[in-house]
């Protein structure tokens, strides 16, 4: 049975890494706050929101205008306009509240990178306590733990004391334990 695990880790970024992490955390901001304002001036005309599809169609649109969007890591970019439609989805189921703009002063910044496809080489890879993550390359890393299983997204964070982490989605083969019943001699007192 496949199920999903997260390992946290400590990550050292050399400082060209920590201005590209500190750009690309703006650029995914950028994006979020952006389609937003986009979101409500769209439901203020209309009546309706936007949706995902057409909103990750007018990020090339963006790239053009702003040519700064095009240094940073493509996919965190898609993935905060896919946040920002989860978002929408759990205020209409009334799960949340409604989603509000992201501050650039606010003490955890962070983004998220996906590893494209099954078949394709891991953009993220784990070598002798190096990390590699997309764009940023080779990342020194706290190796505390050993990661088992197929790497499916990182999302890169840096708290308020200015300290990186890297936070690793995996998928694994976990085997089930057999079922235990009562006639087994397990019984704690419950019928």
């Amino acid at each position: 049975m496949l199920k999903h695990k997260a390992y946290k880790f400590r990550i050292y970024p050399t400082k060209e890494q920590e201005i590209l992490i500190a750009k690309t955390i703006g650029c995914s901001r950028f994006i979020f706050n952006h389609f937003l304002a986009k979101w409500d001036e769209t439901y203020k005309t209309t009546g309706k929101g936007l949706s995902y599809g057409s909103c990750s169609k007018e990020i090339p649109l963006l790239k053009r205008q702003f040519d700064w969007l095009k240094e940073v890591d493509s996919t965190s970019v898609q993935i905060s306009v896919k946040h920002l439609a989860d978002a929408f989805d759990r205020f209409f189921k009334k799960q949340n509240e409604r989603p509000r703009f992201k501050s650039k002063r606010h003490p955890v910044q962070s983004y998220k990178t996906n590893i494209q496809g099954k078949n394709q080489l891991p953009e993220v890879s784990i070598g002798c306590n190096k990390l590699k993550l997309p764009k940023l390359k080779w990342v020194r890393f706290a190796h505390s733990k050993q990661v088992t299983g197929r790497i499916l997204n990182a999302t890169i964070r840096r708290n308020a004391s200015g300290k990186y982490f890297v936070s690793l989605l995996v998928e694994q083969e976990i085997n089930e334990l057999p079922k235990t019943g009562s006639s087994v001699g397990v019984d704690v007192g419950l019928k």
